[in-house]
């Protein structure tokens, strides 16, 4: 195998492969990158066995040829040389790949392709596109309610496809993030609901395109942008019912204006409990009081004048799990919807953008 392409371009794409590929694993191929050149192309694969990456560019290919080669070292020698130079890889004998460009020279030692896991391939044919742009928004106002525990189903977000919209939706079982967007009527036989782990929405973010390309087979889900293709497991589990979790027939309706909500609980929260980080809400007619305390430190106080008429409330709320939500939206308000001190809240963007965006939150005792 040997061909050459500008630093540039090859760069960009052992870029992205860096969050796929693994960093400790007890099997040191999935270190590796798969590299095959042929034709006028050079193809790169990387995957952890649960989320993979085919990529693609052109280059000036001289010998056909396949091996694998460690991720992060070829990605840390193509990032050190000169800008705008071409790079010439060279594979010699078949334990080592030379990386030349100038006076520049490595030699890396690669493992044979044939021990590569194999990576599924897509077929594309349900023709399902919707913006990259709206869903990697809609991906911003569900991440951070993904868990990270033993309970498989939650480390990923569920996606629904349906005929005229798309949503997704992610729980730790304290929290739950809903988003919805419309889409052009989309060739459905049926909605598609499945689960999609977290590390791929992670990835999707980083690529770039004006259209996403959607498809699946009984055991993966495939996303392409551009010259790549995101491949994922389908999490096997079944997903909370979270229309049941969504409160219906909350009441009493506070609004506040964002930006100085936000600063309030991030001062307040400076003196809350480690463990539990717990900020206690006194709501009254036309302002909110804030009060955290932590007997070994001390207590944090702070007001806010708001739009309320309903009837007094105390009510406790994890810090971090609202400042998590006020910094993933944009909009100038926030809707509280509230029942009492021992129900889930409803939170909203105000106003709501194109994009439908819900957040529940269950309350705590402080």
């Amino acid at each position: 195998m040997r061909f050459s392409v500008m630093k540039e371009t090859v760069l960009e794409e052992l870029q992205l492969l860096q969050g796929i590929v693994e960093k400790r694993t007890t099997m040191p191929i999935l270190q590796n990158i798969l590299v095959s050149a042929s034709g006028a192309k050079v193809e790169m694969v990387g995957t952890d066995l649960e989320v993979g990456l085919r990529t693609t560019f052109e280059a000036q290919v001289e010998e056909e040829g396949a091996l694998t080669v460690s991720g992060k070292k070829i990605f840390e020698i193509v990032r050190s040389l000169a800008d705008g130079e071409k790079v010439v890889f060279k594979q010699k004998g078949g334990q080592q790949m030379e990386v030349t460009c100038g006076e520049s020279e490595f030699k890396i030692n690669v493992l044979p392709k044939d021990d590569y896991p194999q990576v599924p391939e897509p077929k594309f044919a349900k023709k399902i596109l919707f913006s990259l742009e709206a869903y990697k928004e809609m991906i911003d106002l569900v991440s951070y309610a993904i868990a990270q525990e033993q309970r498989y189903y939650l480390n990923g977000a569920l996606f629904n496809i349906k005929s005229t919209s798309l949503e997704l939706v992610s729980t730790d079982g304290h929290r739950l993030a809903y988003t919805s967007t419309p889409v052009d009527k989309l060739k459905l036989e049926k909605p598609l609901s499945v689960i999609v782990a977290k590390k791929t929405l992670t990835e999707i973010r980083k690529t770039d395109d004006q259209e996403v390309e959607f498809d699946l087979d009984e055991n993966n889900l495939f996303f392409k942008t551009k010259n790549r293709i995101l491949i994922s497991r389908i999490i096997e589990s079944k997903f909370p019912n979270y229309d049941a979790v969504i409160p219906k027939d909350n009441p009493h309706f506070l609004t506040v204006d964002r930006e100085p909500f936000t600063q309030a609980i991030r001062r307040v929260s400076l003196l809350s409990t480690e463990r539990s980080k717990g900020v206690k809400f006194f709501v009254e007619k036309g302002q909110l009081r804030l009060f955290s305390s932590n007997p070994e430190i001390g207590e944090a106080r702070d007001k806010l004048s708001v739009e309320y008429k309903g009837p007094d409330l105390e009510v406790g709320f994890n810090s971090q799990y609202l400042l998590e939500f006020l910094t993933a939206i944009h909009s100038e308000k926030v809707r509280f919807e509230l029942k009492d001190e021992n129900s889930a809240a409803l939170l909203k963007p105000e106003p709501e953008s194109g994009i439908r965006c819900l957040y529940v939150l269950m309350p705590m005792k402080i």
